[in-house]
């Protein structure tokens, strides 16, 4: 485990995070901050194109709506709950802030990303459309080693934390909330899921398209109502995210309190993990868009990451510091004693907040969304485990076995001790994120000039 620890915190902490915000804020300049100034551009083209009538191919590909629903089923997990709260638990305030900067930045790294997973893409076998970073590492700069590596990577993640973490949340919380049996989840959960994945990417697609919005919307929706009863401590509560962010300031005696340097790493990690731009997973599902231009999926590049971090997200945050149950001095003190109750973090603490105004259902209403949240991951995480495979095996060798040990994993997550599974979800997420974060880089010329019609028009 102090290994696995050990080799986490070296590949995140600080290069490949901050890899993440070089490349975000180089596709910032070079566009001239297109995520900000040309946010009437990509706001018409993405959320006013879900209230006009699609234009299809006719390339048997999935809709624009079914491709983002796909990608947002993966990005929107558990971490928008438990995540966010353990952020705001270990970095402050201030984490919220660089989250806002992370998930700003990432815009353009998603919007490049999945441009170039519609460029670089293929024919799918039995038609329809696949691709992401193993096609645009290979077929545009050429390197099969690193498509290979993050094939690779991309798979064991899809059984690790896109599969063990959310099989454990979903389990986890039910237990909590109802006292159901974790192990009668897990079956459950495999059953259900083994019924969508089976039918490819098509109906995963479908179902996302059906159960993506409503979770959103739901959980949206109840943050809003807790967020108008402390209405009044909203200003507060930004000021707080502002300041904490630059300056530190003691919480309890002694000088302790914290860090600039803690709000930045929790804070970007959090922006990072929440909606993936710069991994490369949620490219494999726009891959498959019904699409004919690369540039009019990447609007929905920067759709999604607004949607997963900027609302989602931030509704978590807001909820947490208005609602009271969130004390920095208690959480310090935890922390530096080393004894940090289960309540004083993750899903827990969100639960708390929730039920601040809705009661005995503030719980129940976290584990449903939670429910929710993770189920959609891995629907979405599956997919994307079945194309890293593709890439390694050169087709469809071992996809029927694939899938069996996917809902085989989704039941030894329920009852499993998953202390190691997460800094092992951790490396193996780093080591996809490395080689697409480098074409990324190197592809810069062809993103820009595909972007182009947008950018300047």
């Amino acid at each position: 485990m102090t290994f696995l620890t050990w080799l986490g915190d070296a590949i995140w902490n600080p290069w490949l995070l901050g890899l993440f915000l070089l490349t975000g804020l180089w596709y910032s300049i070079r566009t001239g901050f297109f995520q900000i100034f040309g946010a009437h551009v990509w706001l018409r083209a993405t959320f006013g194109a879900l209230f006009s009538k699609g234009k299809r191919s006719g390339g048997g590909g999935l809709t624009q709506l079914q491709t983002l629903s796909t990608a947002l089923a993966s990005t929107i997990g558990t971490g928008s709950i438990a995540g966010v709260a353990t952020a705001i638990f270990y970095g402050g305030p201030g984490a919220v802030f660089w989250m806002w900067v992370s998930a700003l930045l990432g815009m353009m790294t998603g919007c490049a990303e999945k441009l170039l997973a519609v460029r670089y893409r293929e024919r799918a076998p039995g038609g329809g459309w696949q691709g992401g970073p193993m096609c645009y590492l290979e077929r545009g700069l050429g390197l099969r080693s690193l498509a290979v590596l993050f094939s690779l990577c991309c798979t064991a993640a899809s059984l690790g934390g896109g599969n063990l973490v959310q099989a454990n949340s979903i389990a986890t919380a039910l237990h909590a909330a109802f006292g159901w049996d974790p192990l009668l989840i897990g079956i459950i959960v495999a059953l259900c899921c083994g019924g969508v994945i089976l039918g490819g990417i098509g109906r995963i697609g479908r179902v996302s398209e059906a159960l993506v919005p409503c979770m959103a919307l739901l959980f949206l929706g109840g943050g809003t109502v807790v967020l108008w009863r402390h209405a009044a401590a909203i200003p507060g509560a930004l000021c707080e995210i502002i300041r904490a962010a630059f300056v530190p300031k003691a919480a309890v005696g002694g000088g302790l309190g914290y860090s600039v340097a803690a709000a930045m790493r929790y804070g970007v990690a959090r922006g990072v993990f929440t909606n993936e731009a710069g991994m490369g997973s949620s490219a494999m599902a726009h891959a498959a868009s019904d699409v004919t231009d690369p540039a009019e999926e990447g609007m929905w590049g920067i759709f999604e990451v607004f949607i997963a971090t900027i609302a989602v997200c931030s509704v978590t945050a807001l909820v947490i510091l208005t609602s009271g149950v969130y004390q920095p001095e208690a959480a310090l003190a935890a922390i530096h004693s080393g004894s940090i109750p289960d309540a004083m973090l993750g899903a827990p603490l969100s639960a708390a907040a929730f039920s601040t105004v809705l009661g005995p259902f503030g719980g129940a209403f976290v584990s449903v969304c939670l429910l929710l949240f993770a189920f959609t991951s891995l629907l979405g995480w599956s997919y994307y485990g079945e194309r890293g495979l593709a890439c390694l095996t050169g087709g469809r060798r071992g996809i029927l076995l694939y899938r069996f040990l996917f809902l085989l994993m989704i039941v030894a997550g329920s009852v499993a001790d998953l202390s190691a599974v997460w800094q092992l979800a951790d490396i193996f997420n780093g080591l996809m994120a490395l080689p697409n974060l480098a074409a990324l880089l190197l592809l810069t010329p062809e993103v820009l000039r595909l972007l182009r019609p947008y950018t300047q028009g």
